[in-house]
């Protein structure tokens, strides 16, 4: 009872100091406005007493002394007593409450200075607010383990399942992460419902990872019925809350006018936030690379995947094993950025790196000192072995020696800060086109150091080092396009710029997860995640969804929903500049797929992908339509144009536009005789089906190409000398090349 009338008098007196703050400084006010309408512009001459502002001050800060004050003990012998800090426990003084001394961890404290002595003492906490203390506490020891596991593992199966049991205790952030991984089926069964509840219970507590999932859920109709003003309202929370998967979300619909009005500026300011954060992430070794491959694509060119075949990397393995430098320091440099199917590995990276640096290899030098430079578990953080490497490379002529040493003299890393030294070194990297040099030249310029400020060569080598993909030469430049450095301000460009380094962010590693899920036959999976990036923005996660879409293998969506999702997500990305996927656009309505059928809108479609992107098939497209008269006016001498134009565009397109030109060329009333006479005593549908005019053309194609290789093989073998009709001794056979580079 005293404790609590202690605790009440506390809070009585806390009220009145407020209010007596508050009434202090309306009288304040008031003196200042009567001062004001006295004096006008001069009534600062006739200011407030100064002794009713210091009255406030002081006023506020035994206001603040109050709040922070020393706790009162509960039981114990010094039951009510404020603690004594600090206090001596066992010849040890303590400045805080501790639980030392007691077996069920409840924080205590001495009334006195000598508990020793004294034995005066009592707990700073109730019995219930010690338990709630450590179960968070046993939580966040069962959270920070499986972090450990999970960074160890691979695969990670076991650290997830230990974040289950921390969520089940009440941890926010393992919550989060088992929502977010329930949500995307990443180690855990996909359960989008239970992740919706987990999200809605976070939010409540204010967490801006939770709002982010929400907002995604609403704008891609995942779990819940679509609503883009739910999504933008949550999105805009947690982009508040410093979230920067919300930054980059808001930031694509502002760009692009996704459920808002289209505003350059907000985009700008939502981007810009997510770049500088992506761009003081970039390591000197570059970062991680970011591999992009549309399933389109695939389809189209089979083989042509951008991903590293494991047998071709077992195949440079066994050439670095037997000694290959080259293929020693393209493992080293695959395995230090990672990406082509391969994780990053600093250790197998420092393992190659060194094999071909003892073989006198002054690229594995230079790499090595840029690791030493920058430090990691393999490499601890040295400057003085850094600039070893560097050195030695830098003698050999290698332009990444030369560059690290610059660094080191720029920054003054275990050698003196010189920039006339660095300037040289960056300049002899940069005209053997090495990207770190140009980038650094660029800074020094743009900053000027050791240099006259000069905004235009530093545009021109944040240019060229842009052009070989530097993420952090596209943030200086979108930062010039921003401010209007050197350069006419220009928001579009700048919020282009911004968007690039954005997709270079950690969260690109999602790509990668995405197509492994979905050729390993996990389509939901790969889904959620495609549709989590492509509401960032990622036009290759916008055309492989719809892709999917388009494929009809998920269960997430009802079959209904499909073709009209398809036709959003490749709208999306043919409005980012993907061909294919404008002329996708154009088919979907052509033939009517999620939409009503529109030859006039299909006609627009291919137009653009005509004119924009010069495509032969959008080109093949008008002509036909120009000839049948479909969605624009009929036009024989049109359709001969654009057929021309696609056979020019594509050497892919001969065949059917020779095909389409006969057509054009045979005289119709004869065509129609012919064939009336042909369809009065066969029926084709019944012979072939419906779909008959598309066999007979595949046939007449492969006849005539047939024909024409033939012909021009025999026209080849007629023109050669009969003496050099084999391959001349002294001359290099076709398919023969040297050993491949990495």
């Amino acid at each position: 009872c005293t404790v609590r009338a202690h605790i009440f008098l506390v809070k009585c007196y806390a009220l009145l100091s407020l209010l007596k703050i508050f009434l202090d400084i309306q009288i304040i006010k008031l003196l200042i406005m009567y001062n004001v309408c006295r004096n006008g512009p001069n009534f600062l001459r006739s200011p407030p007493p100064p002794s009713l502002v210091v009255n406030v001050v002081i006023q506020c800060m035994s206001l603040v002394l109050l709040l922070v004050q020393v706790p009162v003990t509960l039981g114990g012998t010094g039951d009510g007593d404020p603690c004594q800090f600090p206090f001596l426990f066992l010849g040890r003084e303590y400045s805080d409450c501790t639980a030392d001394g007691r077996s069920d961890g409840r924080l205590w404290c001495a009334t006195t200075y000598d508990y020793d002595h004294d034995r005066k003492w009592g707990f700073c906490e109730t019995q219930e607010q010690a338990e709630q203390r450590l179960r968070v506490a046993e939580a966040e020891e069962v959270y920070q383990e499986a972090l450990r596991i999970i960074d160890r593992s691979s695969q990670g199966k076991e650290g997830y399942e230990m974040l289950v049991k921390a969520a089940h205790m009440g941890h926010t952030k393992a919550t989060e992460k088992v929502a977010s991984t329930m949500l995307l089926g990443e180690y855990l069964v996909q359960n989008i419902s239970q992740a919706k509840v987990m999200f809605e219970k976070l939010v409540l507590e204010g967490s801006p990872k939770a709002q982010m999932a929400l907002g995604f859920m609403y704008a891609a109709g995942l779990g819940v019925n679509s609503s883009q003003s739910k999504a933008l309202v949550y999105y805009t929370f947690a982009a508040l809350g410093g979230n920067l998967a919300a930054h980059m979300a808001l930031g694509y619909r502002y760009w692009a006018g996704v459920g808002v009005p289209q505003n350059c500026e907000s985009a700008l300011t939502h981007y810009s936030e997510v770049a500088r954060h992506v761009a003081s992430e970039v390591s000197l070794t570059g970062g991680r690379a970011v591999q992009r491959i549309r399933f389109l694509d695939e389809l189209d060119q089979p083989g042509t995947s951008s991903g590293m075949e494991e047998d071709l990397v077992q195949y440079y393995e066994y050439l670095a094993e037997k000694g290959d430098v080259q293929a020693q320091v393209g493992l080293g440099q695959l395995h230090l950025h990672g990406g082509r199917g391969v994780e990053q590995n600093h250790e197998r990276a420092f393992k190659y790196f060194s094999q071909a640096a003892r073989a006198g290899n002054g690229h594995a030098m230079a790499f090595l000192g840029k690791m030493y430079t920058e430090g990691s578990s393999v490499t601890p953080q040295n400057n003085e072995t850094a600039l070893h490497y560097l050195k030695k490379a830098a003698e050999l002529g290698d332009p990444v020696g030369q560059s690290g040493l610059g660094m080191a003299y720029l920054h003054g890393r275990g050698v003196p800060v010189d920039f006339d030294l660095a300037l040289q070194y960056f300049q002899k990297a940069a005209e053997q086109g090495w990207v770190d040099g140009q980038l650094q030249l660029g800074t020094m310029y743009y900053n000027g150091l050791g240099v006259e400020h000069d905004y235009k060569q530093a545009l021109k080598y944040f240019t060229l080092a842009s052009q070989a993909g530097h993420t952090l030469a596209f943030h200086s430049l979108a930062e010039m396009h921003a401010a209007g450095t050197g350069v006419m301000r220009s928001c579009h460009t700048a919020v282009e710029l911004f968007k690039n380094v954005c997709e270079r962010g950690r969260w690109a590693n999602r790509l990668m997860v995405a197509y492994r899920n979905f050729k390993e036959g996990n389509v939901d999976a790969a889904v959620a995640q495609y549709l989590l990036l492509a509401e960032q923005g990622y036009e290759v996660a916008q055309s492989n969804v719809a892709f999917i879409f388009e494929q009809r293998r998920m269960k997430l969506f009802p079959e209904s929903e499909m073709s009209p999702r398809a036709l959003l997500y490749w709208s999306r990305a043919a409005n980012q500049g993907y061909t294919v996927a404008r002329i996708k656009v154009g088919d979907y309505h052509y033939y009517g797929y999620g939409t009503e059928a529109d030859y006039e809108t299909a006609a627009m479609h291919y137009r653009l992908a005509s004119e924009q992107q010069h495509s032969a098939q959008a080109m093949f497209n008008l002509g036909y339509m120009h000839e049948e008269g479909l969605g624009v006016k009929q036009d024989v001498y049109l359709a001969k144009r654009f057929y021309d134009m696609a056979g020019e565009a594509s050497a892919d397109a001969q065949v059917p536009v020779y095909l389409a030109l006969s057509k054009l060329t045979v005289p119709p009333v004869a065509v129609c005789l012919q064939v009336k006479e042909l369809l009065s005593w066969v029926e084709l549908d019944e012979l072939l089906g419906p779909e008959w005019d598309l066999y007979i053309m595949t046939v007449l194609a492969l006849l005539l190409g047939t024909i024409i290789a033939y012909r021009q093989g025999q026209q080849l073998a007629g023109l050669r000398p009969l003496g050099q009709r084999g391959v001349p001794p002294d001359q290099p056979q076709e398919g023969v090349r040297g050993q491949p580079q990495p």
